[in-house]
């Protein structure tokens, strides 16, 4: 699945396995959260600075700004439970990741 920023995130690539390491995939989802955060906290910033801040944006803002911390919180779930198999976090974060994405390429496009 394409990223932001330029980071890509192949959520579900066929090639990708239990066998390939969770740090890896982790590492690039932490990255791409961490650039999506700053984006967020620029785009509110700059939001507020606004004469007029637009309140449908805000809104928008705060809404992917909670689905950005769901995100995080998962991981770092997964992090506190190494002994799951990547399947199983598949499972759990592909939805909440694709909520994110999508949310954040409509606030930014």
């Amino acid at each position: 699945m394409p990223g932001c920023c330029g980071i890509e995130l192949e959520m579900e690539d066929p090639h990708v396995d239990d066998a390939e390491p969770m740090e890896s995939h982790l590492g690039r989802m932490e990255a791409q959260l961490t650039a999506w955060g700053t984006h967020l906290d620029a785009l509110q910033t700059a939001n507020e600075a606004g004469a007029a801040a637009k309140v449908e944006r805000r809104q928008r803002i705060d809404d992917i700004k909670a689905k950005h911390q769901h995100v995080v919180a998962e991981i770092d779930a997964l992090r506190a439970h190494r002994g799951e198999k990547w399947s199983a976090f598949r499972l759990g974060i592909e939805g909440a990741w694709r909520d994110l994405e999508a949310g954040f390429k409509h606030l930014t496009g």
